[in-house]
């Protein structure tokens, strides 16, 4: 679904990230770690177009991201969900309306929706706060909000940037659960952390792999969970 080819990043006069090669299967489940700054984050968005390489080549279904044409891109993102780690919600729309935002930039009628939405807050635990902005909302509600966001347009994919980074041990764990929930409908995740104690958690709910960011290359982190 996604690969990566001797990829690699510069930043800044140097490289980043150097010699990545991966490839992403379907239904598969993969942590990535490494130290903060390692390009944890610049890996996730070379995933979804948001960055090009400076060398090596990224397919993302089958195609190559530097030969997709605009609308390309755009029909690729729209099959990768993205729980990005600041939520950036747009704080004078309500909840509902910030998850359905998607669809309304993809052009769909948000009505004919109604339903669906509706069934997504009650996956997340949002039902009863779906009218409320987000500046009302805790730090947990706002991250189920963002995962609800995510998979709105139903993802084939869906990157988790430190989704569990700014809630307690008890959020963490529900938002865990909803990661693997959707990999057993057969979404493929990444989630992107420095939590191991998550990591050891996921072992028996989810099989998993973990990858590590170190010396900026992408090295397999023991076996499979």
């Amino acid at each position: 679904m996604i690969e990566f080819d001797k990829v690699a990043y510069s930043y800044g006069g140097g490289n980043l990230l150097s010699g990545l090669s991966l490839r992403l299967q379907p239904g598969s489940f993969h942590f990535l770690t490494g130290p903060s700054g390692a390009g944890k984050s610049t890996f996730l968005k070379l995933c979804y177009m948001e960055l090009a390489p400076s060398s090596g080549m990224v397919q993302i279904f089958g195609q190559e991201a530097r030969d997709m044409t605009r609308d390309q891109v755009a029909q690729a993102r729209r099959r990768i969900g993205v729980v990005h780690q600041d939520c950036q919600f747009l704080d004078h729309l309500s909840l509902r309306e910030n998850v359905a935002l998607p669809l309304t930039v993809a052009g769909r009628d948000v009505a004919e929706s109604e339903a669906d939405i509706a069934s997504l807050m009650e996956w997340v635990g949002l039902k009863d706060q779906q009218e409320q902005r987000p500046p009302e909302l805790s730090g947990g509600e706002r991250q189920r909000a963002a995962l609800a966001r995510a998979v709105i347009m139903d993802p084939d994919i869906i990157l988790a940037d430190e989704p569990t980074g700014n809630v307690d041990w008890e959020m963490s764990q529900r938002l865990l659960s909803l990661l693997v929930e959707l990999n057993k409908l057969g979404k493929s995740v990444v989630v992107a952390t420095h939590d191991m104690n998550l990591i050891r958690v996921a072992k028996s709910q989810v099989s998993a792999r973990v990858l590590r960011i170190k010396d900026r290359t992408l090295q397999l982190a023991g076996a499979d969970l």
